[in-house]
């Protein structure tokens, strides 16, 4: 525990200097709606002929027309091969479309909610069940509508404890061994990526040149003697480009470190050369501890091309084996002089496989085994309670500041109280008095449906990299967020899952957090129609160019491409279309697009 400890109040005065590395509106945006599309269409310019144009212009009207849209959208549901990616694909892209017209679109999404409301009550489903999952367009909308209008927020107010759980997190675990291949650490949340094994280890401080000027002062990095190469790299690059976004940052794999030993000698380190050593079928990750590397040496890192040392790569290489080498060579195999090129993936020809700390990752069964006997969690436990509470403040601050009111000086989210106030008079409306069910409704409607994704994923808020171990233990946390919104008695048991066991003391006091929030929220003066009007049209205005809606409703118009008939069929058959009279409005949009010369 005490190991850990000391390094948090570093952290957060890093912190103060370097600023927090934010992504834009737009990028954030992007990564919530479209999550995993790099390069999507909507932030393109579109090249389109006129009479596309035309037809996109006809369309954009339409959707601008509340009954039109809701059409749409209930005739896509109604389709069996719209799927479920198709559904929140629409919604997305509805919402980028509409990103200037946030009082018409959240008009359409009050009237989407209130229509899942009443079918969720006649199909017997249990109303708690309501906004769990995203299987209606009005689910995923209502998640965009909350990740547009929540920007601000996350910026001035929750955003700060998230980025410091976040790093004190990767630090954290960093402090311990952390296997390069199976992503299993000595410091977890998790009991799935807890190494078992004992692992000795030394820390090392590394002085690393600085690579943006060789004459500035040399800059101490702790590193451990079991990391690999490329973790090395890692923490060297953190350390020197601390306060740079990710992004901007070189990357470890373009980078070769070199250990520098007096003017002259440099000797290249990867993690796999002509000394990796192979034992068998398992080759073994190169190490600080497998290079020797000493306590205070001076290492560099530089770009990869420009190493003329770099050995495996050197034809001459054979002759010129330096007593280093040799020295090195003897202590293991001669298979190793094969290698000569890099490679992380197992080798087909000689069938060997990588590892670094542990050799389980191939021996699954034999792990479930030991999973087994309840004693060997028990002796684990310790372990991931020490590392839990040194999170424990970054968790708390976090949820503190998700779940209340009032924040340093910046009131509560419109957005949130005004959902929040539609979701009680629907419960009104259908004489829902049931205290868990209004409960549960806000519950997935904010904390599950937008909180948990941003804490699972604090990448489409920041301008940062997530590594495995990092993304299990923020699991671990996103878990107990939505325990706490629960209603639900969770018995604890022998058998019950760590991470409950971990949190079990901190749920219910989390719970009354949550409770207090809602009731709050609840006590607090309705909003004004105008207030949320111009709170809308505010929002609008600040964010109208950010997608191209050109391009937005060309991706929407493929389906109306796909379900033509239906569609139309559908504004047919409805009274208030005809009077509108929108099939014969997105015949002539249809007819127009197909003029393309």
């Amino acid at each position: 525990f005490a190991e850990l400890q000391t390094d948090i109040h570093e952290l957060t005065n890093d912190l103060d200097g370097a600023g927090i590395p934010f992504l834009d509106y737009r990028t954030y945006a992007m990564r919530v709606l479209f999550p995993g599309i790099e390069d999507h269409p909507v932030l393109k310019e579109m090249e389109v002929q006129a009479n596309v144009e035309k037809s996109l212009s006809l369309f954009g009207q339409l959707l601008n027309k509340k009954h039109f849209l809701l059409t749409f959208i209930r005739t896509l549901e109604a389709q069996r091969s719209f799927s479920m990616r198709d559904r929140g694909n629409v919604a997305s892209l509805i919402m980028t479309a509409l990103q200037g017209e946030m009082e018409y679109a959240t008009g359409v999404l009050k009237q989407l909610l209130s229509d899942l409301i009443e079918k969720n009550l006649e199909s017997k489903n249990h109303p708690k069940l309501l906004l769990r999952r995203t299987e209606s367009v009005a689910e995923k909308m209502l998640t965009n509508w909350f990740t547009f209008l929540l920007y601000k927020f996350l910026k001035e107010c929750a955003g700060e404890p998230l980025f410091m759980l976040y790093c004190a997190i990767k630090q954290q675990m960093e402090k311990g061994p952390i296997d390069a291949i199976t992503g299993e650490a000595r410091y977890s949340l998790s009991e799935d990526k807890l190494i078992r094994q004992q692992i000795d280890y030394k820390m090392l401080t590394l002085n690393c040149v600085n690579p943006e000027n060789e004459n500035a002062p040399e800059i101490p990095v702790k590193v451990l003697n079991c990391d690999t190469i490329t973790q090395v790299k890692e923490k060297l690059l953190d350390a020197v480009y601390k306060g740079v976004p990710y992004s901007q940052r070189p990357k470890a794999g373009d980078m070769d470190l070199e250990w520098r030993q007096g003017r002259m000698a440099r000797i290249i380190l990867q993690d796999e050369d002509v000394t990796t050593k192979i034992d068998n079928d398992w080759k073994r990750l190169n190490t600080l501890a497998h290079y020797q590397v000493t306590d205070g040496s001076s290492v560099a890192l530089v770009p990869k091309q420009n190493s003329a040392y770099n050995i495996s790569n050197s034809s001459t290489f054979t002759k010129s084996l330096s007593r280093y080498e040799s020295m090195l060579r003897t202590a293991s195999s001669p298979d190793s002089l094969r290698s000569r090129t890099p490679m992380i993936t197992p080798d087909l020809e000689s069938g060997t496989k990588l590892w670094h700390l542990v050799k389980n990752h191939d021996h699954m069964d034999q792990r479930e085994g030991d999973r087994g006997s309840k004693m060997v969690s028990e002796i684990y436990l310790t372990r991931l309670l020490a590392t839990k509470g040194t999170l424990q403040k970054f968790v708390d601050d976090l949820f503190e500041t998700i779940f209340s009111t009032a924040h340093r000086g910046s009131a509560l989210p419109l957005a949130i109280k005004y959902m929040f106030d539609f979701l009680d008079e629907q419960a009104d409306k259908h004489q829902i008095n049931d205290y868990d069910v209004r409960h549960t409704w806000k519950s997935n409607c904010l904390p599950l449906r937008f909180w948990v994704n941003v804490i699972k994923n604090p990448q489409f808020v920041f301008d940062i990299h997530k590594n495995s171990i990092t993304d299990a233990c923020l699991s671990v946390v996103a878990q107990t967020f939505m325990d706490s919104c629960s209603t639900s008695e969770h018995k604890l048991g022998k058998d019950s899952p760590s991470n409950k066991l971990l949190y079990a003391k901190d749920i219910p006091n989390y719970k009354s957090w949550v409770e207090r929030y809602y009731a709050d929220i609840a006590k607090m003066p309705a909003i004004s129609d105008q207030d949320m009007s111009a709170y809308l049209a505010e929002q609008s205005r600040l964010h109208l160019s950010q997608f191209n809606s050109m391009s937005a409703l060309h991706e929407i118009y493929s389906y109306i491409t796909k379900y033509k008939d239906e569609i139309l069929a559908a504004l047919e058959k409805d009274e208030q279309a005809r009077r509108q009279r929108l099939r014969s409005k997105l015949e002539q949009a249809i007819d127009t697009m197909a003029l393309s010369s």
